[in-house]
């Protein structure tokens, strides 16, 4: 098959189907089940995950909140505001094994899981209630 009959009439369509396709799988929101069972396979990509915030800490805009959707739960650290506690919410970040929130000056007592483990570095969210 040439590239111009592909290109034309009926198999266009079916190509731009099977590419959009494609790059829907690749940005497709995962489960934390997914993310705890192989965290080394979503370290180096950017992952969506959505639930519901069960448990916060903030300071100064920056800080932590845990994230549950039914099939686990997940820290998530970010620089961008903590939703509250009970919101829905849809985050986009990266995967890592540990975490370091930096030197608060003095001494930082982090929730359980957030010191140590996998947690996702936020790159943005966005809450509902």
């Amino acid at each position: 098959m040439t590239a111009k009959r592909l290109f034309s009439g009926k198999f266009f369509p079916g190509v731009i189907a099977g590419v959009l396709l494609l790059l829907a799988a690749g940005c497709a929101t995962k489960t934390i089940n997914h993310v705890l069972a192989d965290p080394s396979r979503y370290r180096n990509g950017e992952v969506r995950l959505k639930g519901t915030v069960v448990d916060s800490y903030s300071i100064a805009a920056r800080g932590a909140y845990q994230l549950s959707d039914g099939t686990g739960r997940l820290w998530i650290i970010s620089s961008h505001g903590v939703p509250r506690t009970g919101a829905s919410v849809k985050v986009t970040g990266r995967i890592r094994e540990g975490a370091n929130l930096g030197n608060a000056g003095g001494r930082l007592n982090l929730p359980p899981g957030v010191a140590s483990g996998v947690v996702m570095i936020e790159s943005s969210h966005k809450a509902k209630r």
